[in-house]
């Protein structure tokens, strides 16, 4: 009778333990593993569409803009840049567009400003996204060197990142178009602060802008639109989430190009 000694002898005390069951293992893991990757790489290339897949501008608005002989307005890669056709009054504002805007939808709403005399640089962030910004504020106002005091603003995202910048110190004035901050800036006592929303604005609602109202200086100025909605701050159409506004885009541009105005002469002189 065959003994365990046997067996042993037979085939070798040394014998390696069968694999199979660790090599399944692998195989399972890798099948897995490659699943999850793949749905990682279609998670990140539907994101990318979907942040590329801007609101674009009012074309028959853009072209007005382009046509205004008051103003000069320039295409540098992701930068529009808008000068005075007149004399300059040495001052600049650095604009950052709401998330998946596209930058030429905000020219109708400086174009005011920029007769005025101040030069805007408009900026369209990486994958339209303001919050991917990490450029330094110098890579902008040297678009137009000539400025030498300078504001910052943006539309909704683009304002929370335009807080941001508010602390450098060539920084002057912030403008946030409905838009708030999600950092402290209210130590900045020389900092001018101008905040505009829409009574109609379901994005930017008048209770977020409250909430966060403390992280401004005392001394914002807070002005309200009645009948204007979030979109209305751009030309490019209705926007997902919105308020339906009350009053017409024209009206809204208007009323929001004179707070404009008037706010930058009155922080510049």
């Amino acid at each position: 009778m065959a003994t365990h000694e046997d067996a042993a002898s037979q085939h070798g005390a040394d014998a390696p333990v069968p694999r199979r069951p660790r090599r399944r293992a692998r195989r399972v893991w890798a099948v897995v593993g490659g699943g999850l990757g793949a749905v990682v790489v279609v998670a990140v290339v539907a994101f990318v569409v979907w942040a590329l897949s801007a609101y674009q501008a009012d074309a028959s608005t853009w072209q007005a803009v382009r046509a205004d002989e008051r103003i000069s307005v320039a295409t540098d890669g992701d930068l529009v840049v808008m000068t005075p056709s007149g004399e300059s009054d040495g001052t600049g504002l650095v604009f950052f567009a709401g998330a998946r805007v596209d930058p030429d939808a905000y020219a109708a709403t400086f174009t005011d400003v920029v007769a005025a005399g101040s030069s805007v640089v408009i900026v369209r962030p990486p994958l339209n996204l303001a919050i991917l910004e990490t450029r330094a504020f110098d890579d902008f106002t040297a678009e137009v060197p000539g400025v030498e005091r300078w504001t910052v603003g943006g539309h909704s995202m683009g304002g929370v990142r335009a807080c941001g910048y508010a602390q450098d110190p060539e920084v002057t004035a912030l403008i946030l178009l409905a838009s708030y901050c999600s950092e402290d800036v209210s130590g900045r006592s020389d900092l001018a602060v101008l905040t505009v929303s829409g009574s109609e604005d379901a994005l930017a609602t008048a209770d977020k802008i409250e909430a966060a109202a403390d992280l401004l200086p005392r001394d914002a100025e807070f002005v309200r639109i009645d009948g204007a909605s979030h979109a209305q701050f751009g030309a490019y159409g209705p926007q997902d989430g919105d308020g339906v506004p009350t009053i017409s885009n024209e009206r809204a541009r208007e009323l929001i190009s004179q707070t404009l105005v008037e706010f930058l002469s009155s922080v510049n002189s």
